[in-house]
């Protein structure tokens, strides 16, 4: 799927809620708390047996993480902590919805395998960054040799878990499908990026 690669194609779909935040002038670290917040709320809604609310609650978490750059751009308010504060506030996120939907709706092999593999699939990146460097820094986003590499990310497990929960009411065995679909989908995709860089980084020489 690679839905990270239509990034300026998503843009156009959150750019009207990131202008609004713009205009108000809301701190964009605030924006990204508020998406802690919210997400954090979401996973609890999971564990709690209230996936469509909890599916709604993520939504907002993953518009205003969107948002959060927009804003930062748009105001000339972008700096260094707050590219650190964004990574950390994704996989606090990620790491507390995903843990909080395998552990209730799977079980606790799922659970580790979903949590650890979306983890890694994000965590090669900055690794990337640090061990063979990237190509440049773009408004914020930076171009590296992962950008289209690896099918199956963020927007994907978030669009699998929303779909999963919608239909949950209506078939209570979908959440469980799609915590599994996402921890195989992610180690495969996760497989595909190192397999990626061993092919083209894998036989260099380092002194």
């Amino acid at each position: 799927m690679n839905i990270t690669s239509k990034r300026e194609t998503l843009k156009k779909l959150y750019s009207p809620f990131g202008w609004v935040l713009a205009k108000a002038n809301i701190s964009p670290n605030f924006i990204t708390l508020s998406a802690v917040i919210t997400g954090t709320i979401a996973a609890i809604l999971y564990f709690l047996g209230h996936p469509v609310i909890g599916a709604f609650m993520l939504f907002t978490s993953g518009i205003l993480d969107l948002c959060d750059g927009y804003v930062a751009v748009s105001n000339r308010k972008a700096t260094k902590f707050g590219a650190v504060f964004d990574w950390l506030a994704d996989k606090w996120v990620d790491g507390f919805v995903l843990g909080a939907v395998a552990l209730k709706y799977a079980n606790e092999w799922v659970a580790l395998l979903a949590v650890v593999s979306t983890m890694l699939h994000t965590f090669i990146k900055p690794v990337v960054y640090a061990e063979i460097g990237y190509k440049e820094r773009t408004t914020g986003k930076i171009k590296d040799p992962l950008e289209n590499t690896g099918f199956f990310g963020r927007p994907e497990t978030f669009l699998v878990l929303f779909t999963s929960s919608i239909i949950y009411p209506f078939y209570s065995k979908s959440l469980t499908y799609g915590i599994e679909f996402i921890a195989v989908m992610s180690l495969l995709s996760l497989l595909h990026r190192v397999f990626y860089l061993y092919k083209h980084y894998g036989k260099e020489y380092e002194e």
